[in-house]
């Protein structure tokens, strides 16, 4: 009996895969689908990374338009091994100060925008959107002078509580 399934219907009620990421997803499968597979439903990933174990990273990173970051893992055998969305409350619990930015890059894929401040000269934030349920959020973690996590926080996307959004 195929897990498939299920691990799609709970992904998508917990909202980690959104819209035509979902939709994709439904159609592949853990230890079947092959990479031929994974590109025709996702496209060209934006980056390959070749493992030691003969394994492959593909990154799909939905950012900025979109509320997703997918990463596929590719077996050694060439059957995709997982596929995971970044952007979860268990990843931006890991996020932690004093880690550095590419830590942060690994843990939650590319973000939707930089901000800055003037009131907090060199320090600058990187922002990821993403879906609860319904809700439009943002999760933003501030970094020092240094590129190193400062804090981070989960709020509300405004761009869904502005007249219009």
């Amino acid at each position: 009996m195929s897990l498939r399934p299920l691990l799609i219907a709970l992904l998508a009620a917990v909202g980690w895969l959104t819209g035509c990421d979902e939709q994709r997803a439904q159609k592949l499968e853990e230890g079947v689908s092959t990479e031929a597979d994974v590109r025709k439903q996702f496209g060209e990933p934006v980056q390959i990374i070749e493992r030691a174990d003969g394994s492959k990273l593909l990154a799909y990173p939905r950012q900025p338009e979109g509320w997703t970051n997918v990463e596929i893992v590719i077996g050694a055998d060439g059957k995709m091994a997982s596929l995971r969305q970044l952007l979860t409350p268990a990843n931006f619990a890991k996020v932690q100060p004093g880690q550095s930015q590419d830590e942060v890059r690994q843990l939650l894929g590319r973000h939707a925008r930089v901000l800055s401040y003037a009131t907090q000269p060199g320090e600058e934030v990187w922002r990821w959107q993403f879906m609860s349920g319904q809700d439009k959020k943002v999760f933003d973690v501030r970094f020092d002078r240094a590129g190193r996590v400062l804090s981070s926080g989960i709020a509300d996307d405004e761009r869904q509580t502005m007249p219009g959004g």
